[in-house]
């Protein structure tokens, strides 16, 4: 939303009110970059003779792209948390695409059928593809169009096509202004040169929100009246906690936010010495903190930002960029490495989620009809025990080196539990003939709460688990049937809502009356925000991005929770959003 333009002195100070998704501010000068660009190629006939030199270019562009892919993997696993998962998941399922897949084998058809260019048969058959998904009415499959460009996009660029946007000429403190930012382009975002992000399109749960978060960047998102007034080269303020952005502003105005931004840089070295802090209310409540890593390489982030523990080690990467599994002893090495680092702290490591849509053909999977609601998670582990033997038994004997729990991620019902449990007495009892050295007594074994049926049910999952972590993302996509990925509904994603706070209120309180302790591992615990909300409800465990873990601290410090468990429960009666924010509001103040 556009609130003013000022004119003054040759400016045309002009300010847009948008969604905060990335605290901060960021002066810098705009970068237009346009994801969505229409990739123009001529189409040219070729003589028969000529079929399979075209089709072997097709071929050998292919492998380089997988290759650049690849690149863009090693540079995604700087990113922390649901930011690093979900981009992994992307390039990972771009490769995929691009490996003798039907994209490629159906480029050489038209070759050969059409007798034209290689180029022009790519964009071919990437527009046949797209207007395919988009005519799909399930809203997960319809918004894979973009994921379909993307890859047309990289493979043109491997024929040789000069494809621009791959931030390769940054000015200084460039501040990105895009409709919205894919996840390659977000592979390429290098803090040290981005100033600050825009994007047209998103919401605060979006992939541009969740990167901006990871890697610390000022950014708003829903900026739908900016374009047509951010011209290349012009200066741009984003206040990323305001949610304002002001182009071509005022002398008085840049004076104004230097100030401002002065004054968050100095915030942020003194939340660092918050460090080794205990994290511990105003009336002597104990909060314990710790960090969400995708990669052993990720601890030492998590170390410097003060972690407890590691609340939610990701199991995935493992599997990742392979053609086969790995074995219990790779996974066994993996995991010994991020318990030793840690160094006596507790380590809880999520066993594999996957399915058809996450590394779906290293496993030889097939897309079901929808991939959230499929065999994924513990679901698809169970369908392949021996996969889940292994990474059982490998968690295990990492055990011996440090404290570890293990988590079941999407559990849904009492007999998953219990089939995991006589799984893991077995391998211990194995494990203990064969004289291996284990932790005594053995990890426990905890479930995610991320489907609104066991946070429903979780009273009788609780009897039969050590511990729960809330997943709240998920938590929220399911309960309000939203795809935060998916613009046209992601401005309804909203965890304040108060059938996902329920779930949570009533999750936790089936934890505490069974004895068990209860966290939560969702971007929800990295916002500090919503911390007095989840305090209120009991939890005194939150795991989240290292990033967010000075800003939770210092929130918590401020906080009494005597002061606020009253404001807490009226939150969850509300329906006005306005008036659940004015709650929130208040509970955000020191007392």
């Amino acid at each position: 939303m556009k609130i003013k333009a000022q004119p003054s002195g040759g400016s045309r100070e002009k300010i847009f009110q948008c969604i905060p998704v990335g605290a901060g501010v960021a002066i810098g000068t705009i970068y237009r970059h346009d994801s969505r660009a229409v990739i123009q190629v001529r189409e040219r006939r070729i003589p028969v003779t000529k079929v399979r030199t075209e089709q072997h270019r097709v071929l050998e562009a292919a492998a380089e792209a997988v290759g650049r892919i690849g690149t863009l993997q090693t540079q995604a696993r700087r990113m922390t948390g649901p930011a690093g998962e979900e981009l992994g998941y992307i390039l990972e399922a771009y490769q995929q695409m691009l490996g003798g897949s039907r994209l490629v084998r159906g480029v050489q058809k038209r070759i050969a059928e059409e007798r034209i260019n290689a180029e022009a048969a790519v964009m071919k058959e990437i527009g046949l593809m797209a207007e395919a998904f988009a005519a799909m009415s399930d809203p997960y499959l319809a918004a894979r169009m973009a994921d379909i460009r993307e890859v047309g996009r990289r493979l043109v660029e491997s024929l040789g096509k000069e494809v621009e946007g791959d931030f390769d000429n940054l000015p200084a403190h460039a501040v990105i202004v895009a409709d919205e930012l894919t996840p390659a382009d977000t592979a390429l975002l290098d803090p040290r040169r981005v100033s600050g992000l825009v994007t047209i399109l998103g919401g605060v749960e979006s992939h541009t929100a969740i990167v901006a978060r990871s890697l610390g960047l000022p950014a708003v998102v829903a900026a739908a009246d900016l374009l047509d007034d951010a011209d290349n080269g012009l200066t741009i303020i984003v206040d990323g906690g305001a949610g304002i952005v002001i182009v071509d502003p005022v002398a008085a105005t840049l004076a104004r936010y230097r100030r401002k931004r002065a004054g968050f840089a100095k915030s942020q070295q003194s939340l660092k010495k918050l460090r080794a802090v205990p994290a511990v209310t105003r009336d002597g409540c104990r909060i314990g903190l710790q960090a969400n890593i995708e990669l052993p390489a990720d601890v030492d982030a998590a170390l410097a930002a003060g972690a407890e523990g590691v609340g939610l080690f990701r199991s995935e990467f493992m599997f990742m960029n392979r053609d086969d599994l790995p074995g219990e002893e790779e996974q066994f090495a993996e995991i010994c490495k991020v318990v030793k680092q840690m160094n006596g702290r507790p380590v809880t490591i999520r066993t594999l989620d996957v399915g058809a849509d996450k590394l779906g053909d290293v496993f030889g999977m097939k897309p079901g009809p929808n991939p959230a609601l499929g065999l994924r998670a513990i679901r698809f582990s169970l369908s392949r025990r021996k996969l889940m033997l292994i990474q059982l038994s490998a968690i295990l004997r990492a055990s011996a080196f440090g404290p570890v729990r293990i988590l079941l991620p999407m559990v849904c019902i009492v007999d998953e539990v219990r089939e995991v449990r006589r799984m893991m007495n077995r391998l211990i009892a194995q494990l203990k003939r064969r004289r291996v050295k284990i932790a005594d007594p053995p990890p426990p074994l905890g479930i995610m709460i991320e489907i609104p049926g066991a946070a429903l049910a979780a009273d009788a999952l609780a009897a039969e688990s050590d511990f729960f972590a809330i997943g709240t993302n998920d938590l929220t996509q399911y309960t309000l049937a939203i795809d935060r990925s998916d613009d046209q509904v992601a401005y309804l994603y909203n965890p304040l809502h108060p059938a996902v706070l329920r779930l949570i209120q009533f999750s936790a309180e089936a934890g505490l009356a069974a004895g068990i302790p209860v966290s939560v591992c969702g971007e929800m615990a990295g916002d500090d925000r919503m911390t007095p909300i989840l305090l209120g409800f009991g939890i005194t465990e939150l795991s989240m991005s290292p990033n967010s873990l000075p800003r939770v601290k210092k929130r918590i410090l401020a906080l009494s929770l005597a002061a606020i468990s009253g404001r807490v429960r009226r939150i969850t009666t509300e329906s006005d959003p306005i008036q659940v924010q004015a709650i929130l509001d208040d509970l955000c103040q020191p007392g």
